[in-house]
């Protein structure tokens, strides 16, 4: 998918409206396995953030998973949006950036600042793409939260076909009930894609439950060495183990943590990793350096010798880190640190999937 172009006004009068009934997205439990059967329909999951966008004429309101207004973030977005033939909807989505054909997430975090002239200029640089999925009201004001996906799917491809054709910016996501093609996006899963939705065929909306949808994400292994960690808030006890890579330069780099451990395990970690407490620890990128969307305090954290090699699990690697936490699952004495290479994980940073067209 190619980058979209163009240019932002500096005000965008149709990003204040907020209607007056607003809904939560249908969430997803996690699941081991995608499910088999007719009644289920499967889709990619996209590795942005979910966005509800809601119209009625000029007003135009975009919607976190979590409720909070997205407008002033993306007026990129929202110009598209006024755009459209139709002037009432609401479409349920991701919002993805495309950077030299990869979706990253690095910039979809840095449109959260609050100058709006910085926002303006992200937009302008890199534009956001808005993939939908799902219609919760058509352009005739009717509600279709009641009705199975099999109508709102037919209703949204209709939308589509009367209103994405030249809408550079909204896209439409790709849908199959067939599980073969299911499997083959799940196995491109882990650079744009963050896995597959199955989502059940005969289910109305479920705003805010995890009854209708279920994700499968593809868990992987990787050999990380222990370059650092961080004491949890307010303890003397490890809160965190900070992982690096090393790449062909023999820099080890800061590519996520873990903190998936037992409480009754931390005591014996924190004596095991002080004793190793040793500068600099990570001698690429270190925890706190270019990475802005690292969940984890980007302040204090104690250096050590990197001699510790663990086995941990992640489901998603992007932007040079582990997007998530990890989890351990063994320490390797068997291997050496200097084996673990960013090439375990580099192949990972999938270029974008050619699905939206």
């Amino acid at each position: 998918m190619k980058a979209h172009q163009g240019t932002v006004p500096s005000q965008s009068p149709t990003a204040v409206w907020k209607p007056p009934l607003l809904v939560l997205p249908m969430e997803a439990r996690s699941v081991d396995e995608i499910p088999t059967g007719d009644s289920w329909q499967y889709e990619p999951k996209w590795d942005g953030f979910r966005c509800l966008a809601f119209r009625r004429g000029r007003g135009i309101y975009l919607q976190s998973k979590s409720g909070q207004p997205l407008a002033r973030y993306f007026p990129d977005i929202v110009v598209a949006l006024s755009q459209l033939t139709a002037k009432k909807f609401v479409l349920d989505g991701e919002l993805v950036i495309d950077v030299s054909g990869r979706f990253s997430f690095d910039e979809l975090q840095l449109r959260l600042h609050p100058a709006a002239s910085r926002v303006q200029k992200l937009a302008a640089a890199h534009p956001a793409t808005f993939v939908v999925f799902d219609l919760l009201e058509n352009d005739a004001g009717k509600s279709l939260l009641k009705a199975p996906l099999s109508e709102r799917r037919i209703a949204l491809e209709k939308f589509a076909t009367k209103n994405l054709k030249s809408a550079k910016a909204i896209k439409l996501s790709p849908a199959t009930t067939s599980l073969a093609q299911a499997k083959k996006w799940f196995k491109k899963a882990g650079g744009n894609l963050d896995g597959v939705i199955a989502k059940r065929l005969d289910f109305p909306y479920a705003s805010g439950e995890r009854t209708a949808m279920v994700k499968v994400k593809n868990i992987r292994a990787a050999d990380c060495v222990v370059g650092g960690f961080r004491y949890a808030s307010g303890s003397k006890l490890i809160g965190s183990l900070l992982l690096g890579l090393y790449d062909d330069a023999d820099r080890l780099h800061h590519v996520g943590f873990t903190s998936a451990f037992k409480t009754t395990d931390k005591r014996a970690l924190t004596k095991k990793f002080e004793a190793l407490r040793k500068p600099p620890g990570f001698t690429g990128n270190a925890p706190g350096g270019p990475s802005r969307w690292s969940t984890e305090r980007s302040g204090e954290w104690e250096p050590v010798d990197p001699k510790v090699v663990a086995e941990v699990t992640y489901d998603h690697f992007t932007g040079d880190r582990f997007r998530h936490g990890t989890k351990i699952v063994r320490w390797r004495k068997d291997k050496a640190p200097k084996q673990c290479t960013l090439d375990q994980v580099a192949h990972r940073e999938g270029r974008a999937i050619a699905l939206l067209g």
